[in-house]
């Protein structure tokens, strides 16, 4: 996620952010969705590989549940 910041002020701006992309792919878990700080790389390799989504595609999806 190179030059992708998550935006995210805090634990319940992140919970919300989960939220948003388990309806949009509901094969998501809460295990896929962990978040660690400096670690943007392995959180949309998680949800690649759980949705077969293009990373463009995550990438955006991600910025969009972070910021709204």
């Amino acid at each position: 996620m190179r030059g992708l910041k998550m935006n995210t002020k805090s634990n319940n701006d992140w919970a919300i952010a989960q939220s948003k992309l388990k309806a949009r792919w509901t094969v998501l878990t809460d295990d896929d969705l962990q978040f660690a700080e400096g670690r943007h790389d392995e959180l949309l390799d998680r949800i690649q590989e759980r949705t077969g989504e293009s990373r463009e595609e995550i990438e955006r999806a991600v910025k969009e549940a972070c910021l709204s």
